[in-house]
């Protein structure tokens, strides 16, 4: 047992209720953003580490498209394409040295380069060629455990990443474990594991979350108070019959509810979607053949844009997704 920053012991893996880490462990970790590595899993990659097993992060995109920290440090007010790829490449480098605070070379970083605050439009538009990628990765790096973002997760990418993790791993013949962390936001899925970490490791993760100086200069408080907390992750989220979600009427026109599955994806505005109002008051949508085989999530959102990024209503994972009574329909 290792001791932690308060003198007591800190519980082993086994005793949290995770597999023992030893040198056959190969944790892969699906990352949204720079940074998200160390807030989620700083502890856990130093624990997997320390018992002799291998790790990769796989990088979604390089969080390149983050304007208020880079308006501050930058002292511009435009931000144009080449600003943000050189604040990518910047995120990209603060994120190598985080990594070697936590004891991990570059080699293991595999970045995609996807847009940030665009995996939900990558997910909706190209959902088998993304899927596919995610696929390629977990296949060439071989993981016993994964470790992605909660679909409870507020910010779009987080809950994105989630859902292409989702259908990645089903894709797999025999897939590994899945763990969820959740970042942005309260709750979460599942039953909850924490891990806590020895003193070594939590000085570890301290430095490697002063690497990412970008995000630091405007959040550092906030970021340091999620890295204080235990390390929470969870497992799948509960499965619903229904939409969690009964908008007003009034908002309806705004609204758009996109279904995704292992065939695809379709979106609908409110009114044109395949919703049935039960007895209860709740929606059921019949989902297009195929769509449904397999997780199936579903999202809604407003049609319009707004300056607030995170999501108001979110994902659901719906458990029989399709509805006898409008199926032909659809």
């Amino acid at each position: 047992m290792a001791v932690s920053r308060t003198g007591a012991c800190a519980p082993s893996a086994a005793a949290n209720g995770l597999p023992a880490f030893s040198a056959q462990t190969r944790l892969l970790v699906v990352a949204p953003h720079p940074d998200d590595e160390t807030l989620a899993t700083g502890l856990l990659i130093q624990q997997v580490r320390a018992a002799g097993g291998a790790v990769r992060i796989l990088l979604l995109t390089e969080g390149d498209n983050n304007p208020w920290p880079q308006r501050w440090l930058e002292r511009r007010v435009r931000i144009d394409r080449a600003d943000r790829l050189r604040w990518g490449h910047r995120r990209h480098a603060e994120m190598l040295q985080a990594l070697a605070c936590l004891g991990m070379p570059a080699s293991a970083l595999q970045s995609l380069g996807w847009p940030d605050l665009g995996l939900t439009d990558q997910l909706l538009q190209s959902c088998g060629a993304s899927v596919s990628a995610l696929v390629a990765a977990i296949g060439q790096f071989g993981p016993s455990l994964v470790v992605a973002p909660a679909l409870a997760d507020r910010h779009p990418d987080h809950a994105a990443a989630h859902v292409l993790t989702r259908l990645a791993l089903a894709e797999q013949a025999d897939p590994p474990p899945l763990l969820n962390y959740l970042v942005h936001g309260r709750g979460g899925d599942g039953k909850v594991v924490e891990i806590h970490g020895t003193a070594q490791q939590s000085a570890g993760k301290r430095a490697a979350l002063a690497a990412h100086r970008s995000q630091m200069a405007l959040s550092g408080r906030r970021l340091l108070r999620l890295a204080a907390r235990p390390e929470c992750h969870a497992g799948l989220p509960t499965l619903l019959p229904a939409l969690p979600w009964q908008p007003p009427r009034w908002l309806r026109p705004w609204l758009r509810l996109s279904v995704v599955g292992a065939a695809g994806a379709r979106s609908w505005r409110w009114r044109d979607a395949p919703l049935r109002c039960d007895r209860s008051g709740s929606f059921r949508l019949a989902v297009p053949a195929g769509i449904g085989t397999g997780p199936c999530f579903v999202r809604l959102a407003l049609t319009v844009r707004s300056p607030w990024i995170f999501d108001h209503w979110g994902w659901c994972e719906l458990s029989g997704c399709a509805d006898p009574a409008l199926a032909q329909a659809v």
